[in-house]
């Protein structure tokens, strides 16, 4: 069968079928994913330690802290990708994937650092002096009353970081890295025409879509705990 490649299907035959290229739109999938979850994994732990750090009342850690965050969220992450992977992983061949996750970690880090850190301030000052007029110590009345209280209030706004992170590494074929958006590019050069932009668009629709689903199901189920 004849396809005329100037035409829509012809386009897309060419995009995702033609050679197996739908492989490299699959390959490229799970790299982002690779990424995204290291990242994710990475950033609630920095996020974590530099929301204590900042709630510690020592003032170095504090100063560090508020520095760390400063300055990831006041430079661009291709930036921050660039430096990392020109100072850590620069005399290691391959080593993309682990650059995606370093950078894209450090810098989520800083966000979901300020997402902790406004759930911990939106709990109410009277559960805190509850927890301690029943005589538990400063970490107990954190661990066992405000923390479960301020994850379930920043459980939207962390899902929300996890949708944006996502659209984020779109950016690491700056260093190489064959992602969507760097195989997209890779097919594009093949055939000539735009059709793989607009597959990788649709992919990140998708994602997001789904994300977004599951997003509105955990807030109606937080709201309906809440009124429970």
């Amino acid at each position: 069968m004849t396809r005329d490649p100037s035409s829509f299907l012809g386009m897309l035959y060419n995009t995702i079928i033609a050679y197996d290229r739908w492989r490299m739109f699959l390959d490229g999938m799970a790299i982002t994913m690779q990424i995204i979850a290291g990242a994710l994994v990475m950033g609630i732990v920095i996020g974590l330690v530099l929301t204590f750090f900042r709630m510690s009342g020592i003032k170095i850690l504090e100063l560090f802290a508020q520095f760390y965050v400063w300055a990831i969220r006041g430079t661009p992450v291709i930036t921050q990708l660039i430096i990392i992977n020109t100072l850590i992983f620069g005399a290691i061949r391959g080593a993309g994937v682990w650059v995606g996750i370093v950078g894209f970690g450090i810098n989520s880090g800083a966000y979901i650092c300020e997402i902790f850190r406004a759930g911990i301030m939106s709990v109410d000052k009277g559960q805190t002096e509850a927890g301690r007029s029943l005589g538990l110590s400063s970490k107990q009345t954190m661990r066992f009353i405000v923390l479960p209280q301020a994850i379930k209030n920043i459980l939207p706004t962390l899902a929300n970081e996890f949708i944006v992170l996502f659209k984020e590494t779109a950016i690491i074929g700056v260093v190489g890295v064959a992602d969507i958006t760097r195989v997209s590019q890779q097919i594009m050069s093949r055939t000539f025409n735009v059709m793989p932009m607009f597959v990788a668009a649709a992919i990140y629709l998708a994602v997001v879509a789904v994300m977004t689903f599951f997003l509105s199901k955990l807030e109606k189920k937080l709201r309906e705990s809440d009124a429970r």
